[in-house]
């Protein structure tokens, strides 16, 4: 295999992360396709790449666990080589609205360990393992930007992630790597349908001015541009991907 520049995908066995991990072999990238659960799924998403034409391998690492997140970039590097991209797509909603109030020590950890954390132990290490002019597309949510009511902990984990993506390329000076956020409004996957009524989904799709949600598509397009080669002046920026919606 001649040499190809090389992402890691977290979180990439479904919805948006498969996406991405599909468009960015497309465009000629090696993808690592990292799962916790669902083997099949991120196996899957591996034969749609290699049937295209492209590479892909399936690893599973809990990125919340700092020795699995070595995991990925060791085997990035065994496949592949090494590794130009990350982007930190894993991640988990609430299940619906929940005030801070009402928040339990068990969705504060498990929201704040993946939402951030994951992304920390991934960009810990990105600090030394990403080659010269890497790219790194860390993800936020447009609930930062509207602050609705009742998603107080889940926005605080995004908050958090656009600060430090501004931040940590300021912190990369020197390596000519291009750190940004980027922030979906909704978008139709299950992570995001579960829970929520028809009615609810289809008020929520009529909040944005296209009247539609977005699809997990929509939002690889954005990555596939941020991390390709006309993407590289953006950096330590938040991208607000959603239709509109703020």
């Amino acid at each position: 295999m001649d040499q190809k520049r090389v992402a890691i995908v977290t979180g990439a066995s479904r919805g948006i992360g498969a996406a991405i991990a599909k468009r960015l072999a497309a465009d000629g990238l090696a993808v690592v396709v990292n799962y916790v659960a669902g083997e099949a799924k991120a196996q899957a998403v591996v034969k749609d790449i290699v049937a295209a034409g492209g590479h892909g391998v399936a690893i599973r690492a809990d990125v919340s666990d700092s020795g699995d997140a070595a995991k990925l970039y060791e085997a990035a590097e065994a496949v592949f080589g090494g590794v130009d991209v990350l982007v930190n797509n894993a991640g988990v909603m609430q299940p619906g609205l929940v005030p801070l109030a009402d928040t339990d020590d068990a969705l504060f950890d498990r929201l704040v360990s993946i939402n951030l954390r994951g992304s920390f132990n991934m960009l810990r290490l990105a600090a030394s393992k990403l080659r010269q002019g890497g790219r790194i597309v860390n993800f936020s949510s447009s609930v930062v930007g509207l602050a609705p009511a009742g998603y107080s902990i889940y926005a605080g984990t995004k908050a958090a992630m656009e600060t430090i993506t501004a931040i940590f390329a300021k912190e990369l000076r020197g390596r000519d790597i291009a750190v940004t956020a980027l922030a979906p409004g909704p978008v139709g996957t299950e992570l995001f349908l579960t829970g929520k009524t028809p009615e609810m989904v289809e008020k929520i799709a009529q909040a944005t001015p296209m009247g539609r949600l977005g699809t997990p598509e929509d939002i690889a397009g954005v990555v596939a541009f941020l991390v390709g080669p006309e993407g590289g002046w953006i950096n330590g920026a938040v991208i607000r991907a959603n239709g509109g919606m703020v």
